[in-house]
């Protein structure tokens, strides 16, 4: 990421030196008492515009987002038309003289071809006119053009090239930071589909057979966990959203418990200590779940006995602290720390390592699952969930369906 952020600066270095020539040609003296000089009333004003073309670009290059931004763009410039086009079309004209739209693609062969920027005269037979210019600046996202922006003028310009070239650098940047965006969201997608593969074969078996075993002894009990079955599969394979509430989680999980308890029994105890204000934390969907599953499968089906498992989630000012604590036959550290780095084991630890991983993705490293656990000394996992983090938001609690 640091490579992108270099990259941004050095785009946005020479924007400015274009504001600059923006605010000298466009800035008036009465309009700036009280904002500093000239140079800086300029550099704000690019700076805000360059912040306002930014949100569109960063869902990548579209005819809506092309549109979107392009007046934006335009104004960076100061040029008397602009346009965006991806590798086969003009996505958005603004400005004058939009009739040279085909004239502009038969130029762009040679610069979408070979990634390098061109001027050239236009040719029009419409005296009044007033873009005679034209500065292609391609876009480019890992070495390969995506499309152009072609600034239109008057007359040549050697400013207009340069500055041409660096907003294309900088909308470039912009269009990567996308591809991130993107390629990270499929990451998120493939690790729910991975979380999914692990709860559904031997969790829906042992569902479905203890409600079978109370079809005939007690069906008011079998119809109330046929409920809880679906309520907790609805939401486990819901098809909207990167993100939940921690209050539909523990929901999820409580629906996930009481099907545990038909199957175990007195075996299983549970303690839930619920702080109300951290309720509408958002966080990455089915990111606790798996943990809770790892408390039962450690402290119920590999000894005999009884087990208690501690579900406590606290207001730590900025943060929301979830512990999950059993008292069952524990771990090898050396083993965890295997399952952790992306090792596999007997017992399945898919879940642990695939909510270490998303919660470092989403919230940073610092913010990886804290592990205690020893040989017979049960384990104890904790999350710190940021209750506010760019870019995590809920949809909201799920509408029965």
């Amino acid at each position: 990421m640091s490579g992108f952020v270099a990259g941004l600066c050095v785009a946005v270095l020479p924007l400015l030196a274009a504001g600059f020539w923006l605010g000298r040609r466009t800035a008036r003296p009465e309009s700036l008492a009280g904002l500093g000089t000239p140079v800086e009333h300029a550099t704000f004003q690019t700076l805000h515009t360059a912040t306002l073309a930014a949100p569109p670009l960063r869902a990548g290059l579209t005819e809506e987002t092309a549109r979107k931004s392009a007046r934006r763009l335009r104004t960076l410039l100061g040029t008397d038309a602009l346009c965006l086009t991806d590798e086969k079309e003009v996505l958005v004209w603004d400005g004058v003289g939009g009739h040279h739209r085909t004239e502009i693609m038969e130029r762009l062969a040679g610069p979408l071809e070979t990634g390098r920027g061109e001027a050239f005269p236009l040719t029009c037979a419409t005296p009044d006119c007033p873009v005679r210019w034209a500065v292609v600046a391609p876009l480019t996202v890992d070495d390969r053009v995506h499309g152009a922006l072609v600034a239109c003028a008057p007359r040549e310009s050697a400013v207009l090239v340069r500055a041409a070239g660096e907003v294309a650098r900088w909308v470039s940047v912009q269009l990567e930071l996308a591809d991130l965006d993107q390629s990270r969201t499929r990451l998120i997608e493939a690790e729910i589909k991975a979380l999914r593969a692990q709860i559904s074969p031997h969790f829906i078996f042992n569902s479905l057979a203890v409600i079978a075993s109370f079809v005939r002894t007690d069906p008011e009990r079998a119809r109330e966990l046929l409920l809880e079955f679906a309520d907790f599969t609805r939401y486990s394979f819901r098809r909207h959203g990167d993100f939940t509430t921690l209050a539909d989680e523990l929901h999820a999980i409580d629906h996930y418990l009481a099907l545990v308890r038909a199957r175990f029994g007195d075996r299983l105890a549970v303690t839930l200590q619920i702080a109300p204000e951290v309720l509408p934390v958002a966080l990455p969907f089915l990111c606790l779940q798996p943990l809770v599953e790892n408390a039962v499968k450690h402290g119920l089906e590999g000894k005999s006995g009884a087990c208690h498992i501690q579900i406590t989630a606290q207001d730590a000012g900025a943060e929301a602290l979830v512990v999950i604590e059993d008292d069952g036959v524990g771990m090898d550290p050396e083993q965890l720390r295997r399952i952790l780095a992306g090792g596999t084991s007997p017992s399945g630890g898919i879940g642990l390592s695939n909510v270490d991983d998303r919660l470092r993705q989403v919230y940073g490293d610092d913010h990886g699952l804290v592990i205690e656990t020893a040989v017979g000394a049960g384990m104890k996992i904790t999350a710190r969930l940021p209750k506010y983090q760019p870019g995590v938001h809920s949809a909201g609690r799920l509408a029965a369906e």
